[in-house]
């Protein structure tokens, strides 16, 4: 008896052991089970706000170009619109931009846009020049009023604002391009349109439909009237207005305006040839006004503009420039078709333009007569290629070159990307 006893002994106490393990567990388990129903609850993370530089984006274009397909005469030039033409032009590269903005605030925005493609000559190519630099203050919360500080474009003209990132022809018009030199000048502009209409002028862009971009309904403002990347050379400043209001009528997107400017422009000393007669502080009266219509291609499309002023212009029977009117403009048709998820557009150009030019030398006098046929062809939105046959009629005279009338025709391509 004693014996089994002794045996049996062990397994009871490993039995206590057992039952006691089995009661810790459970009052753990239950006091962890109490802790998790008692515990407060984690407040969640809070989300990572957006920072400043967040809102950067960085995008651009680049153009490559020959123009000497076709060609019949060599002295046949445009030195504003494309220093490639005519003799001794090669495979050029027209643009080369990269453009930097963002949004730093809700009222605050940034644009600066470098050209790495500019000419310092006719023998001097593909330098970096500064194209815009600006800063956009929203008055109100809505960013409805804005004031524009910088180096940026002139509120004047429809083609002038629009980039050439989305023109249809390889070059603006003589008639209103030839009021500034790169579209952009050193000012002060207000710009005002309602959120509608902001929208309106950002899609217009971004659908393909060849829109300026947001320039505001109305815009005013004030600037130093030498041209972009140039001292001011008087104490005194240019004033420009623009209004222009797009809107819908069915399916249909038009936009009609008006703008004009004026202000004293001084031609600096590297710009009159030598024994050129000039007014005694080389100042001259600079004043326009134009009207702008646009039907927006869907499908088909028209853009005119007109404008009329008075400036500097070179005068060969008196070997003076001397402040004279000037006149002209443009029309262009276009029609804008898909053939699968490529986008073709046809178009045509005619335009005419009697008038100086006022940052070329001595205020270089122009008549021009100018017929464009073209096509720009999308096959990817990142590349579009565009062939354009160019049939014209320049008259361009300065003290060198005297008795200057040139006829001809060319054609010409381009290349450009998207990034």
């Amino acid at each position: 008896m004693k014996k089994r006893l002794l045996r049996c002994y062990p397994n009871r106490i490993m039995g206590m052991k057992s039952m006691f393990l089995l009661m810790v567990i459970h009052v753990l388990s239950s006091n962890s089970l109490f802790a998790q129903a008692t515990a407060e609850p984690k407040a969640p993370k809070p989300e990572s706000e957006e920072k400043w530089f967040d809102t950067f984006k960085i995008r651009g274009y680049l153009q490559i170009r020959y123009n000497r397909f076709l060609e019949t005469n060599e002295k046949l030039k445009c030195d504003q619109c494309d220093k490639s033409w005519g003799d001794n032009g090669g495979i050029f590269i027209r643009r080369a931009r990269i453009i930097f903005s963002g949004q730093i605030s809700k009222q605050v925005y940034f644009y600066i846009q470098p050209d790495f493609a500019s000419a310092a000559s006719s023998t001097s190519l593909n330098f970096a020049q500064l194209r815009d630099a600006y800063m956009d203050l929203g008055i109100d919360k809505k960013n409805e009023f804005r004031v524009r500080l910088g180096q940026s474009k002139v509120p004047f003209g429809f083609e002038n604002l629009q980039s050439s990132q989305n023109r249809m022809p390889l070059d603006r018009d003589d008639a209103i391009n030839s009021a500034f030199s790169n579209e952009r000048d050193m000012g002060a502009f207000f710009y005002w349109a309602p959120t509608k209409k902001r929208k309106l002028l950002s899609h217009l862009v971004k659908a393909g439909l060849k829109g300026t971009g947001d320039y505001g309904v109305f815009a005013f403002g004030v600037f130093n009237g030498q041209t972009a990347n140039k001292p001011d050379l008087n104490n005194e400043v240019h004033v420009v207005g623009r209004l222009s209001y797009p809107f819908e009528l069915g399916n249909q997107i038009i936009e009609a305006g008006v703008q004009g400017y004026s202000g004293k422009y001084v031609m600096a000393k590297d710009q009159i040839s030598t024994d050129i007669k000039t007014t005694v502080d080389k100042s001259y009266t600079d004043q326009r006004v134009a009207g702008s219509f646009t039907l927006y291609p869907k499908p088909f499309g028209i853009q005119a503009e007109y404008n009329i002023g008075e400036g500097p212009e070179f005068n060969k029977a008196t070997d003076s420039i001397e402040t004279k009117d000037l006149y002209g403009g443009y029309i262009i048709l276009s029609y804008m078709t898909k053939i699968k998820d490529q986008i073709m557009i046809p178009f045509v150009r005619y335009q005419y333009y009697n008038g100086g030019k006022k940052h070329e030398l001595d205020a270089r006098s122009y008549e021009v007569e100018e017929m464009e046929i073209g096509l720009e062809w999308q096959p990817v939105p990142q590349f579009e290629f565009v062939a354009m046959y160019t049939i014209s009629k320049r008259k361009f005279e300065d003290a060198v070159l005297r008795d200057n009338y040139q006829e001809g025709s060319l054609l010409r391509l381009q290349a450009q990307i998207n990034f």
